[in-house]
Order: C-alpha cells, then structure tokens, then sequence
C-alpha cells in the first residue's frame, strides 16, 4: 500500500470555545474548526509555530493530511484563514475534508507572466480588475494560481480575459470566460499650470500725427 506524499498537520481536539479562546493564542495554539462530507464540525486547535511553517511551504488550494490526535489521517484543505488585521497572524482556521474521488468549486488566485509592451513602452500602469476565478475540479488537480501572458496587453484598449487564461487539464473554469481580468492604464498627462498673474495693459498707441510746433 502506497503512503501518502501529501504535507501533514497535526491537530488535538479543542474544549476551549468562545472568547476565551484568546487563552489559546497566548500559548501559541491556533483555534481552529474542521468539517465537511459527512464530517460534523469539531472544534481543533492548532500549534502556530508548526501551521506558520506548513503555509510557506505550500500554496492554495493543498490537500493536507488531518491527522487529530493518534487518529487516521483525514484529506482536508485550508478554507478559511482569519488573520489578525495589524499582526497579519493566523487567529482561526477553518478546514475542509474533501472526497478525493469528487470534484469541488474553490476560488484559484490569478497571476501574470511576461510583460505588457504598453507598460514597458508607453509608462502605462498594469491594473488587476480580478484577483480570482471561481474553478471546478478534483482535489487532486485544483491549482494554486492560474496564469495569462501580460504580454497580450500590447496597448491601453486590450484587456485579458478569463477566456486568455491557461487552464491545465481536468479543470473546468466556471467564471464567465468575458469576464475582464486585466488592462493598462494610460499614464497621466500634467495639465500646463494656468498664470493667475494679472495680463499687464498694453502702451497707448502713438498718434501717427505730428505734434504741433509751438
């Protein structure tokens, strides 16, 4: 039988609930729920320093293996993390157990290679419309980004669309494929300063007549 290559995380059952627990985060423990297929939500908890370590070392949309105490090993993947808005900290977890043999909708991150002529040429500014596509796939083929060429923005009228994406095989992408992604912004032009300084009055014309001997 093969063993699973899958990245593994460690979790306890929690007790702790509610607002207390901020006692858990003080300990370095990360509340935490899992749910999903049948699985009824249970509370977990989680040990920060070694989830930190697992989130640089892999990306959206992983299928990790749930071990929960001595228990079997349980495929879930990262749905939600809730992060402290000024320490950027994990502060709660939520994870889903996924049937390896089904298809599931996730959100994919979308990125962009090359570069736009109209950026490097013309000074524009490259704008992200959309920073996900909503995708169907088994949990084994989700990607953790799907990527279009930048290089397809060649003036300030082209935008990318969901349809320019590169999708790998088994993935079904369920976004509207017209829906715009990306364009470039013309840079701006400074406005000539207008003069607030009063128009100096122009010389009275000389008479063409001679002045009169006296």
């Amino acid at each position: 039988m093969s063993t699973s290559t899958r990245p593994r995380l460690a979790a306890e059952p929690r007790t702790i609930l509610g607002k207390k627990v901020s006692t858990l985060r003080r300990a370095g423990i990360v509340p935490a729920v899992v749910y999903g297929h049948g699985h009824p939500s249970q509370p977990i908890q989680l040990d920060a320093h070694e989830f930190d370590t697992l989130r640089r070392h892999t990306s959206r949309n992983t299928i990790l293996d749930l071990t929960l105490g001595s228990g079997k090993a349980t495929p879930v993947i990262l749905q939600k993390v809730t992060e402290h808005p000024v320490t950027r900290r994990p502060i709660h977890v939520d994870l889903f157990v996924v049937k390896l043999s089904e298809e599931m909708t996730v959100d994919v991150a979308v990125g962009f290679t090359g570069e736009s002529e109209a950026v490097k040429r013309d000074g524009g500014t490259l704008l992200h419309l959309r920073d996900t596509v909503s995708v169907k796939a088994l949990p084994t083929d989700l990607p953790s980004v799907l990527e279009a060429d930048a290089a397809l923005l060649v003036d300030f009228d082209t935008v990318i669309t969901v349809a320019d994406l590169v999708v790998p095989k088994g993935v079904t992408i369920l976004t509207d494929p017209g829906e715009a992604l990306a364009r470039v912004q013309a840079p701006r032009v400074s406005e000539e300063p207008v003069s607030t300084a009063p128009v100096a009055e122009e010389p009275a014309a000389a008479s063409s007549e001679a002045p009169a001997e006296e």
